[in-house]
């Protein structure tokens, strides 16, 4: 463990001397860990010998034979294979877990209990451990025991309710949202422990993240309209509730997504569509007007963007100041110059299968850079040089082996 001031240099990570074990895998352990390793700690992925994470067996697509979900959040760590169901492989991880700094886990509510690897089984043996649980449900209430998986998380936690058109059926965002959001909260909170552990008395904590904790806190404003007005908002395709125009309109070829966010925007966009009738037509006046009016300015501005192709449509609104862009998809994505002068497009060196490419980090530090430093590993691929650090010695290790323990 850390515990000793440093003073950046320039070449040194925001986390750099930590150690995590990552216990966690599928998706939200993963991204939480894989964000940890891109801030300079030392992730220590643990993994089934036989098979390891899931994950990598979700193919196609894949790299080589590594699966692209898979390389996807397991950057900037090192695998270490190790049976956690035999008495011998929790004897092992108690000897990592008493030197790490943060242990991450997401198995069943319970299951470490059972395994005598519980956060206060472990911080008797390392005090300073930071512990942080991800589940579902979280650790308590009547439906901590129930499994969960991201589509019901959006379903539960109201996301559904909010995402696809007017009168259609409810659209699942189309990424693990409830995972990735889930993971990003158990960073923060990582991080804020660790500030605490430094700060306060030298100690570590438990720290319990649920999915549906997650995707409740995500509904923000539309939470407060609900409890504003009494009545649940429903879905509105890529409208917004209190603004208008600020949505996605058909084109000749696609769509263009238009931000008419303040009143100062709306006569330059009634001057890009060479409408300038309605800039003082008062049923649109002011953005309370343009909300209340929505159906009847809707039908006027789909039969003007449907004279245009989303190239002209954007150039008509960019040229006259107004917020606007066409709908991306991957590959415009990670073409985008602003997406590659922001190193958000990445490529890291895999020993089995050449390169890979990947999203990069989005955090950017003036002193203490992210980097991608590591490869996703393969299963088990630092098992030994792992355990020779912890002290295991090569015959031990081999007596590991034998007894099918790593």
């Amino acid at each position: 463990m850390t515990g000793e001031a440093r003073t950046p240099d320039g070449d040194d990570q925001p986390l750099e001397g930590l150690t995590i074990l990552d216990a966690s895998r599928v998706l939200v352990g993963p991204f939480c860990t894989m964000q940890l390793g891109d801030l300079g700690a030392e992730v220590i992925k643990i993994e089934r010998p036989d098979g390891g994470d899931q994950t990598r067996g979700w193919h196609p697509p894949t790299y080589g034979e590594e699966s692209a979900y898979y390389v996807s959040v397991n950057r900037n760590k090192r695998s270490l294979t190790l049976n956690l169901a035999s008495e011998e492989g929790r004897e092992v991880f108690c000897d990592l877990a008493s030197e790490a700094d943060v242990l991450v886990e997401n198995f069943r509510v319970g299951k470490m209990e059972e395994w005598g690897l519980d956060y206060s089984t472990l911080s008797e043996l390392n005090p300073e451990l930071i512990y942080c649980s991800l589940s579902g449900y979280g650790e308590w209430g009547p439906q901590k025991d129930r499994p969960a998986y991201d589509i019901m998380m959006q379903a539960e936690g109201g996301l559904m309710s909010i995402t696809g058109e007017e009168n259609g059926p409810p659209v699942r965002v189309g990424v693990a949202i409830a995972d990735i959001g889930a993971g990003m909260y158990a960073t923060q909170a990582i991080l804020a422990a660790l500030l605490y552990r430094e700060l306060g008395d030298g100690n570590g904590q438990k720290i319990d993240i649920s999915l549906l904790d997650g995707q409740v806190a995500w509904m923000s404003y539309m939470a407060s309209y609900y409890f504003a007005t009494g009545d649940p908002p429903g879905r509105m395709g890529s409208q917004h509730p209190t603004i208008a125009p600020y949505q996605a309109f058909e084109t000749t070829d696609g769509y263009v997504v238009v931000a008419t966010a303040s009143e100062n925007i709306w006569p330059k966009f009634c001057h890009a569509l060479d409408r300038e009738d309605l800039i003082d037509d008062e049923r649109f006046a002011v953005n309370a007007d343009r909300v209340a009016n929505r159906s009847e300015l809707d039908q006027i501005l789909n039969a003007e963007f449907a004279q245009y192709s989303t190239t002209e449509a954007v150039a008509r609104m960019e040229d006259a100041g107004v917020p606007a862009s066409r709908v991306r998809d991957m590959e415009d994505v990670f073409e985008s110059p602003q997406v590659q002068a922001r190193n958000m497009h990445q490529t890291v060196d895999h020993p089995t299968i050449g390169s890979v490419e990947m999203a990069g980090s989005p955090m950017h530090f003036s002193r203490t850079p992210t980097a991608i430093e590591r490869h996703p590993p393969v299963l088990g691929e630092h098992t030994k040089e792992i355990l020779n650090e912890f002290g295991y010695d090569d015959e031990m290790i081999a007596e590991l082996a034998d007894r099918d323990v790593i």
